[in-house]
């Protein structure tokens, strides 16, 4: 913004200056050459009063001393005496013995002068001369100077005024950012601009706003998270009891699997409630995506549909907690479980360093904006709850992206998550 700034200021200084200066850089050389011919005009004056053109003597004509070059003519034209001038009268000599007046030209660099000689009432010739029309050389370096000047001051200004308005302007943003990344906390400084003030105190009441609002979420989330995890606890001791009791139905242990996923969740969104900062920790995908298969395949496999895992890194971590991760893709999974047909593939790809994760079946897919999919809804419309909503809150709280990269048919949502490296393993030496 300085720059832009400073260039724009200096830009239009310069235009002002240069239109300024050319009309008058004419009008100063115009009165320049006007001043240089009177000059020259009254020196061929006064020179032709000491010339004796009398016909009656038979005298040549001569001239006057003067560092002019002077040139005299008879009526008819021709060079009597002098030098400098051409041996038959030019238009200028030629307009004065006919119009008896002084004549003068202009032209190539020379200013000629012609003074008509009068002799008893009669143009008895004319005296010529001529000289080159100076250049204002200094006058115009005076205004090429005053111009530097003037620019110059217009450029100091605009650097002191750029300053003024764009510090104010990046220490505003800085605010917005610190906001942007959830610090509520941080407020704007003033800068002492009434229009920036406004703007810095409208950026403070939406940080109190939203500070209010994510506290009280999170609050809420915190507090519901909390309050589940006893009935879960005790619904787990009842199973287990119930196990211990001699009771070994295929759905007691599905329901004791089903509990403890809800407790992982559950924990899951307790840490992203209470904004715990995040760690360096890395989860190791292919483990992750093992159970996921074990997870999925038989819920996905009773309806008659394979799961397909594409894709085989190893020893490849990425920067997002593996519980996390593993919420994301059941979420995706489970979607993909009750609104897709067919197939469902899970293809890892390795994105120029980076990792990225597609989920994908052969249903119809999204009718509509994939991206309305992701909003919160508590009406009864047709969509997907908010399960895809909590996905991306969760994805982007680990610093990942989730997308929808085709929308319809057969859909694909794709989590793109950080650079990959090595997974640390804590049993190993």
């Amino acid at each position: 913004m300085r720059r832009r700034l400073v260039v724009a200021i200096a830009g239009v200084a310069a235009l002002a200056v240069v239109l300024f200066a050319v009309p008058l850089v004419l009008v100063v050389q115009r009165l320049y050459q006007d001043e240089g011919v009177l000059r020259l005009e009254r020196d061929t004056v006064a020179a032709t009063r000491a010339i004796d053109f009398s016909q009656s003597s038979g005298d040549p004509v001569e001239l006057p001393p003067t560092p002019r070059i002077l040139a005299a003519y008879d009526r008819s034209g021709r060079r009597l005496s002098g030098r400098g001038g051409p041996p038959r009268a030019d238009a200028t000599v030629r307009e004065a013995l006919r119009t008896q007046r002084l004549a003068n030209r202009a032209a190539r660099g020379r200013v000629v002068v012609a003074v008509p000689l009068i002799v008893g009432e009669r143009v008895a010739g004319a005296v010529r001369t001529e000289r080159r029309t100076g250049a204002a050389i200094g006058t115009w370096l005076a205004l090429a100077g005053l111009a530097a000047v003037v620019v110059g001051f217009a450029v100091a200004a605009a650097v002191v005024l750029a300053r003024r308005l764009s510090g104010p302007l990046e220490r505003l943003s800085g605010a917005a950012h610190r906001l942007g990344e959830g610090d509520f906390a941080s407020r704007a400084p003033r800068a002492g601009v009434r229009e920036v003030d406004e703007v810095a105190g409208a950026l403070d009441a939406t940080a109190d706003r939203l500070d209010h609002l994510v506290s009280r979420e999170r609050a809420f989330t915190a507090d519901a998270s909390h309050q589940l995890r006893t009935p879960l606890a005790a619904l787990r001791l009842e199973l287990e009891a119930i196990e211990l009791r001699g009771g070994s139905a295929p759905e007691l242990q599905a329901a004791i699997g089903q509990v403890d996923r809800l407790q992982e969740t559950i924990e899951t969104l307790l840490a992203v409630a209470r904004d715990v900062p995040r760690s360096a920790t890395t989860s190791d995908i292919q483990r992750i995506l093992d159970d996921v298969r074990d997870t999925w395949q038989e819920p996905l496999a009773a309806g008659n549909r394979p799961l397909r895992i594409v894709g085989h890194l190893d020893h490849v971590a990425a920067p997002i907690s593996a519980a996390v991760l593993r919420e994301i893709l059941d979420v995706l999974l489970d979607n993909a479980h009750r609104h897709g047909q067919g197939p469902v593939k899970v293809t890892l790809r390795d994105v120029g360093g980076a990792l990225a994760i597609d989920v994908s079946d052969e249903g119809a897919g999204f009718a509509g904006d994939p991206e309305s999919e992701f909003e919160r809804r508590s009406d009864n419309r047709a969509g997907h709850g908010i399960g895809l909503a909590l996905a991306r809150s969760l994805a982007h709280a680990e610093g990942a992206r989730l997308v929808v990269t085709r929308a319809a048919p057969h859909p694909v949502f794709t989590l793109l998550l950080g650079a990959v490296s090595e997974p640390t393993d804590p049993a190993a030496p």
